[in-house]
Formats: structure tokens, sequence, C-alpha cells
């Protein structure tokens, strides 16, 4: 049972604030409206007619990652453990992304698939497809749960608002868009939530650092405070990792979170990569993880340091960083109450329409994969098939809404979780750090047979599913996000090992059967991308814009080491 957000955080909004909202509401609504002229198939539904722009795409990518993830989890990890957070973004975002773009998406986009778990049909045949089908299906009502679970949270908390209304009410706005105008709603709204999110965070960063006397200011208050100096540095991040050994701590940042965690969910996870197969052409798709890249390096700014303000600032979060118990106050909250003490009128509509934007963007994106997953790669697939195109485009908007009553009642799974981001790394540990180690293997050796597929996958989830049962069960002691990386490492670990075994002792595919799936089998021509009219100039280069994100990532980890 839910208890009711604390009074102490409700927030006097004024009739503008309302007037904001009801403005962001309308123009979400509009664009739905507008995407529903360009839907006349299942493919303009489910994946744009792959028509969009790269900045378009690149924007999106990013925004539909925003979710609850970002604004609550990022910004309780801010509060509680400091910089070290900034691994999420510059360790275990950057380096994925760029290789989604550069390596990845070729075989994506070239394939001509129309999903993640459709590519591995064609590599491994129906058992690989229908274990990744079903499994990334249920994650992405867990996840949608998650974020409307957390924007009820926020409803509750600052309007009054009750849980299951603002729940229902949230669902019923972004159901209403993406059943509209299918994908290319979803995107363009999260391309408008994108600069929404934005322009409700600088203020909170800007008035927040006024409050502490600037950086230099919120230096000296974090040092003075319980967790001390070392939450100034990056490394070594034992109180993030839960490991309590310094080189331990960076071995299970760099397997588990940089490596594992990070590419499996940002090359693997259709709900990002749908974006970029939506994209125009080759070029375009390449581009599309790497140009969103860019703001992601630099949204700790606006959402890490707002927690690091709320933890010296705030009485309440404060207090429970001491050592405080039985107040209800948890980390997930320091958002909420830093808006609660530095926002006016007027500036309180905008953030509040940030929050909702992030929220409904995290839903979008999942609903929307949720929804070409279901229709083409379960409900084509193995029930019925052969139909014409408009039955699964109407299949498609059942889906949507389907998915979106599902998610409603997963919604109140999350609210076990003092720390919403300690729920979803375990969520990406049992379906994205398997999905990953079979990909990468499938993608460079093609001796890996479709039995190995399916069976590595399920061997890997079942590894990372022991671990969190065993750290709940304190049978192994781990704290913060300790399980989550431990049981990453050991899905992608226990993946490979028992994939390699399975295809020592199987068939693999003929190697004709493998062309445009295999690294070593495809032509270089077929991974290559135009150079010319809309595809030209280097700034438009994959590579180049590739690289200058690298360079900028380094720079800024070597200053906060």
């Amino acid at each position: 049972m839910i208890e009711l957000a604390k009074s102490d955080l409700r927030l006097d909004a004024s009739w503008l604030d309302y007037t904001l909202l009801g403005v962001y509401f309308a123009l979400v609504l509009g664009i739905g409206f507008l995407a529903r002229r360009s839907v006349s198939s299942s493919l303009d539904f489910l994946l744009s007619g792959r028509s969009l722009p790269a900045w378009v795409t690149g924007l999106a990518f990013i925004s539909a990652n925003l979710g609850a993830l970002e604004l609550l989890g990022m910004t309780a990890n801010g509060a509680q453990h400091g910089i070290p957070t900034v691994h999420y973004y510059w360790i275990g975002a950057i380096p994925a992304m760029v290789f989604l773009g550069l390596v990845m998406m070729p075989f994506y986009y070239g394939s001509k698939v129309r999903s993640v778990p459709e590519f591995l049909r064609r590599r491994f045949g129906p058992g690989a497809h229908l274990v990744n089908a079903l499994s990334f299906a249920v994650a992405q009502v867990l996840i949608a749960g998650v974020n409307l679970f957390a924007l009820a949270l926020i409803m509750n908390a600052l309007l009054g608002w009750s849980i299951p209304v603002s729940i229902v009410i949230a669902a019923a706005v972004v159901l209403t868009y993406t059943t509209l105008g299918g994908l290319s709603a979803a995107i363009y709204n999260e391309v408008l939530q994108f600069f929404v999110i934005v322009a409700a965070l600088l203020p909170l960063t800007i008035i927040g650092l006024t409050k502490v006397g600037g950086w230099q200011g919120l230096v000296d208050k974090i040092t003075a405070s319980p967790g001390g100096a070392e939450q100034l540095s990056s490394w070594p991040a034992t109180s993030l990792t839960g490991i309590g050994d310094a080189t331990l701590s960076v071995l299970g940042l760099v397997f588990g979170l940089g490596f594992v965690l990070s590419f499996g969910y940002w090359t693997t996870n259709f709900a990002e990569v749908q974006r970029a197969m939506s994209a125009k052409s080759m070029s375009a798709a390449k581009r599309t993880p790497i140009i969103g890249a860019y703001p992601k390096v630099l949204i700790p700014a606006i959402i890490v340091i707002p927690g690091m303000i709320a933890a010296v600032a705030v009485p309440e979060i404060a207090e429970l960083k001491a050592g405080a118990t039985g107040t209800g106050v948890e980390y997930n909250d320091s958002i909420l109450y830093l808006m609660r003490d530095l926002l006016p009128n007027g500036f309180l509509g905008v953030a509040l329409a940030g929050l909702l934007a992030s929220f409904m963007a995290g839903v979008a994106a999942n609903v929307s994969s949720f929804n070409t997953v279901f229709t083409y790669d379960l409900w084509q697939s193995y029930v019925r098939k052969d139909r014409p195109d408009e039955y699964y485009l109407r299949i498609g908007r059942l889906a949507t809404v389907g998915g979106m009553v599902v998610a409603i009642f997963t919604a109140f799974i999350a609210s076990g979780y003092g720390n919403i981001m300690d729920y979803i790394q375990t969520l990406f540990s049992f379906f994205n750090a398997p999905l990953f180690a079979t990909f990468i293997l499938a993608m460079f050796w093609k001796r890996m047979t479709p039995a190995a597929g399916w069976i590595g996958l399920v061997a890997g989830t079942l590894a990372a599913v022991s671990v969190d049962v065993m750290a709940s069960n304190e049978i192994i002691v781990l704290a913060g996000q300790g399980p989550a990386f431990v049981g990453a490492g050991a899905a992608f670990v226990v993946d490979i090992l028992v994939s390699v075994l399975v295809s020592l002792v199987t068939t693999p595919k003929p190697e004709k059967e493998l062309v445009g799936l295999v690294y070593s089998l495809t032509p270089k021509a077929d991974r290559s991308h135009s150079v010319t009219g809309e595809d030209a100039g280097w700034y438009r280069s994959p590579t180049t814009l590739g690289v200058g994100v690298l360079v900028l990532t380094a720079v800024l980890s070597l200053i906060f080491i």
C-alpha cells in the first residue's frame, strides 16, 4: 500500500503554473493529431516510415532516456553519492552510444529489421527470438511503470493529486498521442520534451548554486557534510558500488557499469535503438546516438548537481544523509524538496512541465517500443501470420493500449524502492546484460549456433536473478547498486561461457545465411553510408562526431577525477 506523500512537500501552485501545464498538455496532444496524418501503414505507425532527419532522431534518442531514471534516480544518486554519479553518463553511456552508432547501427539499419528481436530471429531462428521478444516486452512495461509511479509521486506530493488519479491522467495523455500518431508522435514530442526538461532544470541548478554560494560554496558544504570530500571525486566510488575495496570498486564500475550494463542497455535496448531505426538514411541512423551523446555528456550539470545541492541545502535530505530514520524522507524526494524551496510561481509551472515531459518521454519510449515488438515479433510471428497490413496497424494501436494498461499496474512494483535507480539497474542486469553478451558474440563469431542463442540468454538471465536473490537474502553482502553491477557481470560471463560451450556441440547456420548479420561475412560496402547530398560534410561524419564526443568526455573525466 502506497502512503500519500507528506504535506511538507506540497507546493502552492498558482493559476499561472496550471496555465503553463495546460499549454504543455495541449502541445503534446496537438503533435499527436498532426502526426496522425502521416500514418497510413504499420511501418509508418511503428517505425515512422524510416523518414526522419538525424537531428530529430538524435534528440529523441536522448530524450527517451530522460525518464524517472534520470530525474529522480540520478538526483537521488547525486544527493546520496555526489560526483561519482557522473559515471552513469561518462562511463555508463557515452562509449556505448558511440559504439552503437559506428559499429552496430550498420547491421540494424542495413539488414532492414524492424526490431532488435527480429535481428536475433534472422541470426539464430525462433528460439532466441521468442526469448528476447518476451523478456523485452516484460521489461518495457515494468520500466514504463517506474516512470508512471514516479510521476504520480510528484503530482501527489507537489499538487495534492491522488496517486491513482495521477497515474491514470499521465497514462491517458501519453496513450492518446502515441495511439494517434505512433512513433512519429512520440519522437516529435520527445524533441519538444527535451527542450522543456532543460528549461525546467537549468533555472533550478542556477538558483540552487546561487543559494549555496556558487560552486566553491557547494564544495565547502559537501566537504563538511557526511561522506566528506570523497563525494567530490569520481573515483573510487566505493559508496556508489557498495564495494569497500577501492580496486574492486573501480573494476566493478568499469566492467559492470562501463561495459556490461552500459553496452547492454545502449546497444540492444530497442526503446532507444528504435529511434535510430526511424532515421531516413544509413548516415542519419549512425549519427543518431552520437548526436544524442553530446547533450548526454553535459546533462550531469543539471541533474547530478541539483542532487548534490539538495544534500546540503534541503534540511530533510541533509538529516537523512546524517543518518536520521523514521522521517519517511527518501533520496528520491531530493528534486521535489529543491523545487519546493527554490522555485517561485511561474518557474514552478515550467519545472512541473519539465517533470511531466521527462516521465511522459520515458513512458512513450517504452510503450512505442513495446507495441512494435508485440505486433511484429510476437503477434505476427507466432499468432496471426500473413494478414493485410491494415490488420497489423490495428494490432499496433491495440498493443499500445494494452501495454499502457499493464504499465499502470506495474507502477506499484516500483513503490518498494527508496532509490529508483536501484530498481532500474536491477532490471537492466536481468534483461540487458545477457542480451548484450549474446549480441556481441553473435556479431563477431560466425560459429555461434541457434541453440546457443536462446540457451545463453536464459542462462545469463538466471545468473543475474541468482545474484539479486543472494544479495536480497544477505548471502552475499552488497550495498547501493552493487548487486546490479555484480549481477550484470555474472550474466555476461555466464552467457558467454554457456553460449561457447553449446556452440561447440551444436550445428551453426550456413555462412550464406549470415551475410549482413555477422561482421566478418558482411562486405564493407554494405556497412558504409552515403557521403553526398544531405549526408555530405565533415560535420555529418559519424566517425568525426564520435571522436569529438569521446574527447569531450575524456576531458571532463580528468577534471573530476
